[in-house]
């Protein structure tokens, strides 16, 4: 059983609450029977929102003894962060805890010293404040989260939902996380970071004719995605989206944050961890549903993606599954050494 730890004082938006509520909580069947406990640490009364008083079974002390925890937004921070909790939280991590912030939570961690000489982020509007505040920490504002293995953070509001979907398929892989976004009706990953939503002027052409209008992007997608197993170029994108290959380019990446053809290599590799763990193809057999041609070609672009080979992963979530489900392991313990995914939702090559 993993347990979860959410932190709660004075001031936490009831959104970002309710964001590990609903991903790690006892009302979520599937996040119950993958072995999560949920439990809510606070100071009793404490402010949610301005519209609710908490009552909470657990006080922050109750912090050190869980296996993950999540710092929601918490805007108190950005003044001045609350001494019990920054205390908690590090001393959470310095028993081994695995330290998650939603939004402006990212001000505790750094101020209980987890972020320095480490990646983070936070809200866009506030990550110019938190590189002024915490010098020693290496702020990215373009990103909707970043996973340093035992520190993760993530950006604004529903990004929380992103770093919370992107923990579970570190946990249990991406078919239990496909069926927790489902339930949520959301993407299981969104492409890009949070680059695309800071506030600028639009690009020339946005909204005029058929080549600016981006929300065709959207059915376009969804449409190669369900023909990853075709070889698709660009050029072949641009010309079903009625664009010129130079504009479909520059409008591909201002409306999902990436570029088409690092997009189409993520589709591919997310779309191998599923049949990797819900099937029993050969890697050559799924080198060929997922459009990469060759094993060989798989091999390497899921080991540079996902950090282990594509023998690896299957064997760990396997087990995982098994652990999940209590199949050959009687104690729920979690699979050994997982294997993460990138840093960053908006990855580079």
């Amino acid at each position: 059983m993993t347990r979860v730890a959410l932190a709660v004082t004075d001031g936490m938006p009831l959104f970002e609450l309710s964001i590990p509520c609903t991903v790690f909580g006892p009302g979520n069947p599937e996040a119950a029977g993958a072995g999560y406990e949920l439990v809510v640490c606070g100071t009793p009364g404490a402010n949610v929102g301005g519209w609710l008083r908490s009552e909470t079974r657990h006080t922050l002390d109750d912090l050190v003894q869980a296996d993950t925890v999540i710092v929601p937004a918490c805007d108190e921070a950005m003044e001045r962060a609350p001494a019990d909790l920054v205390e908690a939280v590090r001393a959470a991590h310095e028993r081994g805890a695995r330290v998650a912030s939603i939004c402006t939570g990212a001000f505790v961690l750094a101020a209980a010293g987890l972020l320095d000489g480490r990646r983070a982020t936070t809200h866009w509007m506030y990550t110019r404040r938190l590189a002024d505040d915490y010098p020693r920490v290496d702020v990215d504002p373009g990103v909707l989260y970043i996973d340093e293995g035992d520190v993760l953070t993530s950006a604004g509001q529903a990004a929380g939902i992103d770093l919370c979907l992107h923990m579970v398929r570190s946990d249990l892989g991406a078919t239990m996380a496909n069926t927790l976004a489902r339930r949520l009706v959301v993407a299981p990953h969104r492409a890009g970071g949070q680059a695309q939503f800071i506030a600028s002027p639009l690009p020339d052409g946005h909204g005029s004719g058929t080549g600016g209008d981006q929300y065709g992007l959207p059915t376009l997608l969804d449409q190669t995605r369900e023909r990853l197993h075709e070889p698709l170029t660009v050029a072949e994108l641009a010309r079903r989206a009625n664009m010129s290959l130079r504009h479909f380019s520059r409008r591909f990446i201002a409306v999902t944050g990436t570029s088409p053809l690092q997009w189409l290599l993520t589709q591919r590799i997310r779309r191998a961890q599923e049949l990797l763990e819900t099937t029993d193809s050969s890697v050559e057999q799924i080198a060929e549903q997922v459009g990469m041609g060759t094993a060989t070609t798989l091999r390497r672009n899921f080991h540079r993606i996902v950090g282990v080979s594509p023998s690896a992963y299957r064997r760990t979530f396997s087990e995982s599954r098994g652990a999940a489900g209590g199949e050959g392991n009687p104690d729920c313990a979690p699979a050994p050494s997982q294997p993460r995914l990138p840093t960053a939702t908006n990855w580079h090559t």
